[in-house]
């Protein structure tokens, strides 16, 4: 576990490390930068540096020994639904988050065909929010297959946020993050984008999560969008279905 500065979570956790880029959104990738960075340091957990996909059994029961409820962003470092993590051992970290039901699971993918596929394979308690990234137009296929997968909850990163998102079919989703690019080089992100997206999800009854501006300063830039900030979070699967009783 790791104390995590995201906003919308409380700690990482990485039972897999290692990736490769996949879309735009990929281009200046901060797990990339960090493996570098931690190898450098001689932690033996990057050793293979980011290109190679490892997984780790040492990780799988780490958080039995949390006794505090907490929101864990999954695979920080890496992509659960890589095609080079098996699928054994991605039902042994699903094993752990429905044998820990206090604590709250964020996993989160670009690999949304691999998700759907495997889902049927997987257990999907409450305590699992399984999310994708679209950072732009060209790749909200992935939203379609985070939809017919099991988790109760859903949500979308939209970050970075590359270009204007506009139509989306929010059907079945519970929660967007929205934020835009940080780093030396950060492309830019529209305030219309954004507030497109505000409206969509208003008018849904989804969720929405303003992270950052992002940009050269990300702390100088904030996370004020319209005066305000936006830190609403996805309503549990029993209240929703409550809430469609009523």
């Amino acid at each position: 576990m790791a104390q995590s500065s995201i906003e919308w979570t409380e700690v990482t956790w990485n039972p897999t490390t290692g990736c490769d880029k996949l879309s735009a959104g990929c281009k200046f990738c901060y797990a990339e930068v960090m493996t570098k960075r931690l190898k450098a340091m001689g932690q033996e957990k990057y050793a293979d540096g980011f290109k190679i996909i490892r997984t780790h059994e040492s990780e799988l029961t780490r958080p039995f020994a949390w006794r505090k409820p907490t929101t864990v962003f999954v695979n920080s470092m890496s992509d659960l639904f890589h095609v080079n993590v098996p699928l054994p051992f991605i039902k042994r970290v699903f094993d752990t988050m429905n044998q820990t039901p206090r604590h709250t699971y964020q996993v989160l993918t670009k690999r949304a065909e691999l998700l759907e596929e495997f889902s049927s394979e997987l257990t999907w308690t409450d305590n699992i929010w399984m999310g994708v990234s679209v950072e732009d137009y060209r790749v909200r296929d992935r939203i379609e297959g985070l939809r017919n997968c099991g988790a109760k909850t859903k949500f979308l990163s939209l970050e970075p946020l590359l270009g204007p998102l506009p139509d989306l079919d929010l059907t079945g989703i519970h929660w967007v993050i929205v934020g835009g690019e940080s780093g030396r080089k950060p492309r830019p992100m529209k305030e219309e984008w954004v507030e497109d997206i505000r409206q969509q999800c208003e008018a849904a009854g989804v969720a929405f999560f303003f992270k950052q501006w992002g940009g050269k300063n990300k702390k100088a830039a904030g996370r004020e969008l319209n005066g305000r900030t936006y830190n609403e979070m996805p309503a549990e699967p029993s209240l929703r279905r409550e809430a469609v009783l009523a």
